[in-house]
């Protein structure tokens, strides 16, 4: 019998909404689209520093499994401004994985995300 795991943030819209931040079934870890919160639920401030924040968040729950960015095998990334997205995905994702990338990415423009003034979110599918 195959069972799940899952961690949370212990976020108040986690019961609210429904969900947890990460889910593992056998060898797959898909991580809810994750945004630039800090531990407390407050959003970073701009593009950038989201995106920091929310690779950071992605970081913490890969190593509540024993992962890491090199286990990751896909990432859809949302963002609220398509040119300032690619920019700073191009940054940070750079940080977050490393010059040797190997990672399929899908990039969205969308009008608006959950949060008033959050700029990006990414959900992430990773193997063990």
């Amino acid at each position: 019998m195959n069972t799940k795991e899952f961690r949370t943030f212990d976020m108040p819209w986690e019961k609210g909404y429904g969900y947890v931040q990460s889910v593992k079934s056998g060898d797959t870890v898909w991580i809810s689209g994750q945004l630039g919160h800090d531990m407390e639920g407050n959003l970073a401030e701009g593009m950038d520093n989201q995106f920091r924040q929310t690779y950071q968040n992605i970081g913490k729950l890969l190593i509540e499994f024993g992962l890491n960015a090199g286990h990751v095998t896909e990432e859809v990334i949302y963002v609220t401004d398509m040119q300032e997205g690619f920019e700073s995905r191009k940054v940070f994702g750079k940080e977050f994985y490393g010059e040797s990338c190997i990672v399929a990415s899908t990039i969205v423009g969308v009008t608006a995300l959950a949060l008033p003034g959050q700029k990006v979110e990414i959900k992430i599918t990773a193997k063990v």
